[in-house]
């Protein structure tokens, strides 16, 4: 055990209850009602682990946002923090710093055949902003497609290419993104009764949507390879494929999003590696380097690489390519590469999360469908298995969900939920005993859930 693993001492709870108290006094906080919100103080963390402002242990299985893929205070990482900020802390991106070249050499090296050139950006949203930026100058038109159910980030415009109800308050209407259904077999806008007719169907719903809107006017599509936050729905076979096949048809841009899926996250190094197919931009960020310093990107094909060559690109942030998160990235991919971090997500899904969520889906009422990949899970909870209906309503919460979830944090793990759901999605390298222990806890909560049943 690391020196972190051992129980705070006093002096960090002090610290801790004196830190909440300055939090509610100044803090603002994303996606919150600000006046009700009591947010969870995390005193230390080590690996999966971390110690709340009362000095309770809890197992991470939500990777805070699904971004400490190798946990937290992995030796190598910070270590490589630390030996760059002694070096060179900072620099501006116009500059070479021997960081970001290597980050952006081990990145493509990654990515599928004819993607080189990666832009830095400072996470996520960013990235995506930036990639639909380049389709549209790429491609001189302005609409962009996106899911439905499926988020994006919450800047202007990726909160508007999102799909899930975060993005109605901030919908005016004007931001040049069309919405369209994809593939769930479980919630199937497509009355499919297999996972083939549903992969057809969908696949030609999006072609009409092409049609219907004007190919010469559309620029991108954009997809979560399997979309995160809004439910973890893995694409059936063919499916990602089929997308390829419309936008070489149409001449559109195909964008994947890989912030939340990428780097481990199912068992390979990209989501899209599953069905090898190549995009024309991939977006990154979290798990490239464990979310230890922000950092994200957007990989791009020869072609639009090609389109600035002799052309100025418009964008750019202060921050793109920091030596502190590049630093980071390179000890995370290095370290991923030499634990074999990969292949053990391959693993966990295979030999411990999914022979356990079958179980509880036999053993639990309230568990309507399981599904994931890799370390990327969730659960699906609902109160009535023959309706389907959701234990909380699409785009929100209830009392029943609110239940279930604190009985997961008074058992001992820290979860991620989202609407009727309880995704399962630790660091890549979590112990085989923690991982087992923590889905336990989820088993005994999912009572709670069985007390709401009306099946």
């Amino acid at each position: 055990m690391s020196e972190n693993s051992q129980a705070p001492t006093e002096a960090e709870l002090a610290a801790g209850r004196e830190a909440y108290e300055l939090d509610r006094a100044h803090v603002f906080h994303s996606w919150q009602v600000q006046e009700t919100f009591k947010p969870l103080t995390v005193v230390k963390a080590d690996g999966s682990l971390v110690w709340d402002g009362e000095g309770n242990e809890l197992i991470d299985l939500s990777a805070q946002l699904v971004f400490t893929n190798l946990g937290f205070q992995h030796p190598k990482v910070v270590q490589a923090i630390v030996d760059q900020a002694q070096t060179l802390v900072t620099l501006a991106p116009q500059h070479v710093n021997d960081a970001r070249s290597e980050a952006a050499r081990l990145i493509t090296e990654l990515a599928p055949e004819g993607l080189e050139h990666v832009f830095f950006t400072n996470g996520g949203a960013d990235a995506n902003e930036h990639a639909v930026r380049m389709a549209r100058l790429h491609t001189g038109r302005r609409k962009v497609l996106s899911a439905y159910r499926s988020y994006h980030g919450g800047t202007d415009l990726a909160i508007n290419v999102t799909g899930d109800p975060r993005r109605i308050a901030n919908d005016n209407g004007d931001a040049g993104t069309v919405h369209f259904f994809t593939p769930f077999l479980y919630r199937s806008y497509f009355n499919a009764s297999s996972e083939s007719e549903e992969c057809e169907r969908a696949l030609t719903h999006l072609e009409n949507v092409i049609k219907l809107e004007g190919p010469s006017t559309i620029a991108a599509i954009i997809l979560e390879t399997i979309p995160g936050t809004a439910g973890i729905m893995v694409p059936p076979p063919g499916y990602l494929a089929g997308v390829r096949e419309l936008c070489n048809e149409y001449g559109l841009m195909y964008i994947a999003d890989e912030v939340m899926a990428g780097f481990g996250r199912t068992g390979n190094w990209f989501a899209i590696d599953r069905e090898g197919v190549t995009p024309d931009l991939i977006t990154f960020a979290k798990g490239v380097n464990s979310g230890y310093v922000p950092l994200g990107g957007v990989i791009m094909s020869n072609d639009i690489y090609q389109t600035f060559g002799t052309r100025n690109y418009p964008g750019g942030l202060t921050y793109s390519g920091h030596p502190l998160a590049c630093a980071a990235a390179v000890a995370t991919i290095n370290a991923m590469a030499e634990e074999k971090v990969v292949e053990n997500a391959a693993r966990l899904g295979e030999e411990i999360i999914w022979p356990k969520l079958l179980e509880l889906s036999e053993k639990h009422p309230a568990v309507g469908e399981v599904r994931g990949v890799g370390a990327f899970w969730a659960i699906e909870l609902v109160s009535n298995r023959e309706t389907r209906e959701p234990l909380a309503p699409y785009g929100s919460s209830s009392p029943a969900m609110n239940d279930v979830v604190a009985a997961v944090l008074k058992g001992g793990v820290l979860p991620f939920s989202n609407f009727n759901r309880i995704h399962v999605v630790p660091a890549l390298n979590i112990p085989d005993d923690q991982l087992r222990r923590g889905l336990d806890i989820i088993d005994e909560a999912l009572d709670v859930a069985d007390q709401h049943y009306q099946g």
